[in-house]
């Protein structure tokens, strides 16, 4: 981090002495400031923090499942064979796993919170990055930095913001919130608006196609494996109860062959 920024204000000075005759003309755009603008992003960004709040309460879900079945079984050993104790041990043990898998495909480094928080951005970052190139043509600028990244701005004017021409520049394929009233505002865009390009269409339709396929096969997965549990629960119930009426039997012939003695 020093020496990136170190390397950066290096380069200022150095920028700064070669162009001291015409002056050195330096801009910055405020990724969050856009991305919140951007109505598509916002609003599927509050989708996905659904999605977290109901993957989280599955998961609190099953930690209390699993809680359960634990203190069932301590309550219940006296009256259960090694055997069937074993066999529920092991059957916590794979919903313990099971839970823990669910948790890391949800929240871990290449989860779906993750991928998904990633697809969200990187289209509108592209197309900064593209209207970037444009601004910084076609107004001369010699450097233009994103605040939001991990430079640290100690110091920026106003005047030097063109996140809301970034903004507007986007407005001709995005859905924009109206802009707020600001600094910014004085910057306008002359050129005519276009319609979206075929190739930013099929491009978003791939995206939304491939959401949509990786969650049908999330919840495809998800119900499988809680088929298979309710099988392994039931088939552990009925040996349950099979062993339980047996061992009662047991006792009572036991108990039957005493009394005739």
């Amino acid at each position: 981090m020093k020496t990136k920024v170190l390397l950066i204000l290096t380069t200022l000075l150095l920028s700064t002495s070669i162009f001291a005759q015409r002056g050195v003309r330096v801009a910055y755009v405020d990724m969050e400031y856009i991305l919140e603008n951007v109505e598509e992003y916002r609003e599927a960004t509050e989708q996905l923090a659904s999605k977290v709040e109901k993957w989280k309460l599955e998961i609190e879900g099953e930690k209390k499942q699993i809680y359960d079945m634990r203190q069932t079984l301590l309550a219940e050993k006296v009256l259960l064979t090694n055997e069937l104790i074993e066999e529920r041990e092991e059957e916590i043990a794979l919903l313990e796993k099971e839970m823990l898998q669910y948790q890391q495909d949800r929240f871990g480094p290449q989860g779906d919170l993750v991928m998904q928080k990633l697809r969200l951005v990187q289209p509108i970052q592209d197309q900064v990055f593209s209207e970037v190139q444009k601004i910084g043509k076609n107004k001369n600028y010699d450097f233009i930095f994103d605040k939001s990244a991990d430079v640290v701005m100690l110091y920026a004017e106003k005047r030097n913001d063109i996140s809301e021409l970034v903004l507007r520049a986007i407005s001709r394929t995005r859905k924009i919130s109206a802009p707020k009233k600001s600094a910014r505002s004085r910057f306008e865009d002359e050129e005519e608006e276009k319609p979206i390009t075929e190739a930013l269409r099929i491009r978003q339709e791939q995206a939304k196609e491939a959401d949509a396929a990786r969650a049908k096969s999330a919840e495809e997965k998800r119900a499988e494996q809680l088929k298979l549990r309710e099988e392994r629960k039931k088939a552990y119930e009925a040996r349950r109860k099979k062993l339980l009426e047996e061992k009662a039997a047991k006792q009572k012939k036991t108990k039957e062959e005493k009394d005739d003695n």
